[in-house]
């Protein structure tokens, strides 16, 4: 996600320097970019961000954001953003974001959704928590690679509004998954049903853009199961904080679970019909 992204930033013209945990994935990134943009790699965490307005962060989990955004906020200058585009917990937003307070430094829980098809496209949908001044300095820079960008709130409000994005998600999948499926056992051709349903009320970007493919049994590409399931134990542990009731996404998340014992870690979230056609 970040190598597109990082990409649109320098396009947009910002100077960039970037950094990973897999070396040759940055210098990939610069043999690509530095040509004809302002565009380097750091060898760690402090040189990356030592004189840096803004960062913009797209690790893995809580524990990655952890061991990240700890270093890059030790180094930060004052005055500084940093941007997690991570989908991690409210509780690591809140926890960064007081961390970057106590600083100096500025911080907005900016989870992102449209998977690498939007990164690659600068077509990314953004929800953001924060301080309202630091998302308001924020938002122009993730404009070059978003389609949407909106402060939902406090700290930690990108992160509990991403949730509610994968409870939809993993719904609209499972129905989804249950339509195609019936249309197949029915002898119906899957892409003149979805011709057919696709402009009423059943329509959704999942119809439009997985039905095909799921009817053909096609899995290798978007989001990976092994990353919905992360993303869903964060919104079932959360219910659990707050008291919400989370039925249909814990029977999804179960589902995900049969995907990876089929060994379906790394298909597509899409793959939910899998289990149906065993």
């Amino acid at each position: 996600m970040g190598y597109p992204m990082a990409g649109h930033l320098v396009k947009a013209g910002h100077e960039v320097c970037v950094w990973n945990r897999t070396a040759s994935k940055s210098a990939t990134w610069v043999k690509e970019w530095a040509a004809e943009h302002d565009a380097s790699a750091a060898p760690d965490i402090p040189t990356a961000v030592r004189d840096a307005d803004f960062i913009m962060m797209c690790v893995g989990n809580d524990d990655d954001v952890y061991a990240v955004a700890v270093q890059a906020i030790q180094t930060m200058k004052p005055g500084s953003l940093l941007v997690d585009h991570t989908t991690a917990s409210a509780k690591c937003a809140r926890h960064c974001y007081a961390e970057a307070k106590s600083a100096g430094v500025g911080f907005v829980d900016a989870p992102i959704s449209g998977g690498e098809a939007g990164a690659v496209n600068g077509a990314l949908t953004i929800m953001c928590g924060g301080a309202a001044a630091d998302y308001k300095r924020a938002e122009p820079v993730m404009q070059a690679y978003a389609k949407a960008v909106k402060h939902m709130g406090a700290p930690g409000a990108g992160q509990l509004t991403k949730m509610v994005n994968q409870i939809c998600i993993a719904g609209t999948l499972q129905g989804l998954s249950e339509a195609v499926h019936f249309a197949k056992k029915a002898g119906l051709d899957v892409d003149a049903v979805v011709e057919a349903i696709g402009q009423g009320a059943a329509q959704s970007w999942q119809m439009d853009n997985r039905a095909s493919t799921m009817g053909r049994g096609e899995f290798e590409f978007g989001f990976a199961v092994d990353w919905m399931r992360k993303d869903l134990k964060i919104a079932l542990e959360t219910a659990a904080e707050t008291g919400a009731i989370l039925t249909m996404t814990q029977l999804v998340d179960n589902y995900y679970e049969d995907i990876q014992k089929m060994g379906g870690n790394r298909w597509d979230t899409s793959s939910l019909i899998k289990r149906l056609e065993r």
